[in-house]
């Protein structure tokens, strides 16, 4: 008997495996890549690039290094070859269903089985397979995939058209438009096999897409419907199970789409970072037949509803986000991709990205639209952490193509990402691009080009054919109602014509790009800010991660490379001199450089946060960076916080005290983005840099919830006997407990103020807590170790004033900087 039942083990074993359907992740072989012409393969890493692959064999130098970026453009111009071979088993070969899936390459591929072209590519964007089964052997099997030029293709296409579309040949291609180089960006157009390569082995059924509709949603009761898809391929009775939920099905050969009810009691809601807990809901999703489970899928569901509210008023139309009933002012960065070779960008990245953004009191990330869809790892992040992701289709400042075959390669394109990422609840809006629309009406495009009014239209029509037509089609007949939020183009109207501040969404370029002061960010307020920035150089430690120390100047090419904006460096310059003395040494520069943009971002966030429930967001351009450079970001390619991450973390609080200066006088105003009052003092006084006490002032208040409100004022002429240029204005929010925060207002620029040398005294309280003290106003503190992180970092410091700072790694010595010590 016994022998009997080992017997039956050892010959169902094969059944049972074969029940299961598997994957078999190819990119664990050994990969081999060449040019395409030359003789000798070398090892390669899938998912990978060209460029690190090259890199990785010291065939080329490191293309972040000075400028090398410059010597290594051939490789955009050479088609290259990927090699690897793979041992199938009897067993494996058994399976009745074999596809081979890449969920992406880079960009114009052709893929051959033992010889056999089984796959052709050209967009990046999109997840490919087809089944392989009849191509498959016992024993070795030989896959190879070819890349061809990017760049040649794209000028392929463009040669087609009587006119030159703005873009040059990127947009002919479905690829990461970024990689064609930006004003914060090289130009690296790399290919390769950038996403994972697998072979799925499997028999009478699949799970192709699963996704949910939430029905209804109230404090009672949750009522949700999942659909799930399937391909059968072997018709029969199957059973769908979600959870401890389960239904059977009579499904025939082909595709079938099974629907399944599923009631949750007294559901917890989905709440965005600040205003409760990002609850998620795990489900397991599986197929069976005959007690035999075929195959599984798992989410996890934020129950919430979001609105986005658009309704006219008497100044022109409102654009906000109502979550769970509730209007919710967004904070927030753009993101663009986190490597200029994006295999190279692990999920502790995406991650480390995230927190980045909860620990600076962010809510919303705008993932750009001139990059790619973002990684899988990255809205699991933001689901767990409750950041709401504004979602643009990868089209960015330019006009597109409308022929048959680009349109039909852009709609699978959004079947595939949609299909990815419509389950996650931090998905909150789909957009059509960035700044195509502006593009098009503001930047000259029509003289630029010499567009004949026949050309005019017909570039038109096509862009409304894709953004107006194809993609919230195509949306319509992927999401629900509840998941449905489409906007076309961001910003909806230029930052040049007024309509841009009274109603959609605004991009606001007049610092920087039109060299106006900080000070008109008091003034250009739109009802949502998705876009404004200003530079700031990297810390030290990142220039020389790209430039030897003799290279650490303006002149040197490694420096003027790793700055792309062509009058980049000028405009800081240009800035500096309206608000700080300009320092000497260069290492003195980059601190200054990050305090200027700090306080520029400042200026900006502050008035859209005093200006709520008028303005109801703010996003500001960029929170990271693909490569270590000058730019716009808060954190530089390596994770460091510039003196502008600092002060984000600061001005997005959920409570933030912020003076003005207004109708002559001075008014104190707290925004509370909390749901609750808060009932406290309010404790002001105006003291000079040496600590002494020259004006006092308090008042109860009661602040009140989800509202910006002046709650004190006072006239500038109060003042006037001060000296402006030794004085600060100090402001306390304080209850019972603790204080809730606290602002300081100065009366003049930073070059201006008379400042003395500060003794700044460290004490460690503990292996990762120190207390910061000075005996007269400290203005920038700039802690810096290589070794750990600070909470709090180029802050102001009052005399006597006690900073208790967390530090991420244990810290004996440190450095300090302050703004005295650059003059």
């Amino acid at each position: 008997m016994r022998t009997f039942l080992v017997f039956l083990i050892l010959f169902c074993l094969p059944l049972f495996t074969l029940a299961q359907n598997l994957r078999r992740d190819l990119g664990k072989e050994n990969w081999d890549f060449r040019k395409k012409g030359d003789v000798n393969w070398k090892p390669a890493t899938v998912p990978g690039t060209v460029h690190t692959d090259l890199l990785n064999n010291k065939l080329i130098p490191n293309p972040f290094f000075g400028a090398n970026e410059k010597q290594l453009q051939w490789i955009e111009n050479e088609d290259w070859e990927y090699e690897t071979s793979f041992t199938v088993s009897a067993k494996e070969l058994g399976n009745k269903n074999i596809d081979l899936q890449f969920d992406g390459l880079d960009t114009y591929a052709e893929v051959f089985l033992n010889g056999t072209m089984v796959l052709k590519a050209d967009n990046m964007f999109r997840t490919w397979k087809t089944a392989v089964k009849k191509h498959l052997k016992v024993g070795q099997n030989k896959l190879k995939v070819v890349f061809h030029s990017a760049v040649k293709k794209g000028k392929e296409e463009a040669k087609k058209l009587p006119y030159t579309l703005p873009g040059d040949e990127k947009i002919f291609t479905r690829k990461a438009q970024y990689q064609y180089g930006w004003d914060w960006g090289p130009r690296f157009v790399t290919a390769g096999i950038w996403k994972k390569v697998q072979l799925h082995f499997w028999n009478s059924a699949k799970i192709e897409n699963l996704r949910y509709e939430q029905k209804s949603l109230s404090d009672a009761k949750a009522e949700l419907l999942f659909i799930a898809e399937l391909n059968c391929r072997k018709a029969g009775d199957y059973l769908l199970k979600i959870n401890n939920k389960s239904a059977s099905y009579s499904l025939k050969k082909g595709r079938n789409q099974l629907k399944i009810s599923y009631e949750i009691s007294n559901p917890k809601r989905w709440w965005s970072h600040g205003l409760g807990e990002a609850h998620l809901y795990p489900f397991t999703v599986s197929i069976s037949q005959a007690t035999k489970i075929i195959d599984t899928r798992g989410l996890n569901i934020g129950l919430r509803t979001l609105e986005l509210v658009q309704e006219k008023d008497n100044i022109g139309k409102s654009f906000y986000f109502k979550l769970n009933g509730v209007p919710v002012f967004m904070k927030g960065a753009n993101y663009i991709p986190p490597d200029s070779f994006l295999p190279r960008a692990k999920d502790s990245v995406y991650k480390s990205i995230v927190k980045n953004a909860v620990d600076a009191n962010m809510n919303m990330l705008r993932v750009w639209g001139g990059g790619v869809y973002a990684d899988d790892a990255f809205y699991d992040e933001c689901d767990k952490n409750g950041i709401l992701v504004w979602q643009d289709f990868m089209f960015a400042c330019a006009m597109y193509p409308g022929d048959k075959n680009f349109l039909n390669s852009v709609k699978q394109e959004v079947v595939d990402n949609v299909n990815r990422l419509q389950n996650h609840p931090s998905l909150a809006i789909w957009c059509g691009n960035n700044e195509n629309d502006e593009g098009w009406h503001n930047w000259g495009w029509q003289k630029q080009y010499k567009y004949s009014e026949k050309d005019s239209a017909s570039i038109w029509h096509d862009y409304k054919k894709l953004f107006h037509e194809l993609i919230p089609k195509t949306l319509d007949s992927l999401l629900s109602k509840e998941k449905n939020l489409y906007w076309p183009s961001s910003p909806s109207i230029g930052w040049g014509r007024k309509e841009s501040l009274l109603q959609g969404d605004s991009h606001y370029w007049g610092v920087w790009w039109g060299m106006e002061p900080f000070e008109i960010y008091k003034k250009k307020v739109g009802r949502f800010m998705s876009e404004y920035g200003f530079q700031g150089m990297p810390a030290l430690e990142t220039f020389k991660t790209f430039a030897d120390v003799n290279d650490l100047n303006f002149t040197s090419d490694a420096v003027k490379n790793h700055q792309k904006h062509p009058t980049g460096y000028q405009t800081i310059q240009t800035y500096m001199e309206r608000d700080y003395k300009i320092p000497t040494k260069f290492e003195d520069y980059i601190y200054v450089s990050q305090l200027l943009q700090a306080e520029g971002m400042k200026t900006a966030i502050e008035a859209h946060r005093r200006a709520k429930p008028y303005c109801m967001g703010t996003l500001y351009w960029q929170l990271n960076d693909c490569w270590p450079v000058t730019s716009w970001s808060s954190v530089d390619y390596f994770g460091n916080w510039k003196a502008f991450h600092y002060q984000a973390k600061r001005s997005f609080e959920q409570v933030l005290i912020s003076v003005a200066e207004e109708d002559n006088q001075y008014k104190v105003y707290v925004i509370n983005d909390e749901l609750k009052p808060k009932k406290g003092k309010l404790q002001l006084e105006v003291v000079d840099f040496k600590g002494k006490n020259l004006w006092y002032s308090s008042l109860e208040v009661m602040i009140e919830a989800n509202t910006s409100k002046a709650y004190y004022s006072i006239a500038k002429k109060e003042f006037e006997n001060f000296n402006p240029k030794q004085i600060v204005f100090s402001v306390k929010l304080s209850t019972v407990d603790a204080v809730v925060n606290s602002a300081l207002y100065y009366f003049d620029k930073p070059k201006e103020l008379q400042l003395y040398k500060p003794k700044i005294t460290i004490t460690h309280l503990t292996d990762d807590t120190i207390e910061v003290t000075t005996d007269v106003l400290a203005k920038n503190v700039f802690l810096f170790s290589d070794k750990g992180h600070f909470s709090d970092n180029y802050f102001d410091l009052l005399p006597n004033e006690k900073r208790v700072i967390k530090i991420t790694n244990s810290i004996k010595n440190s450095t300090v900087k302050t703004l005295f010590d650059t003059l």
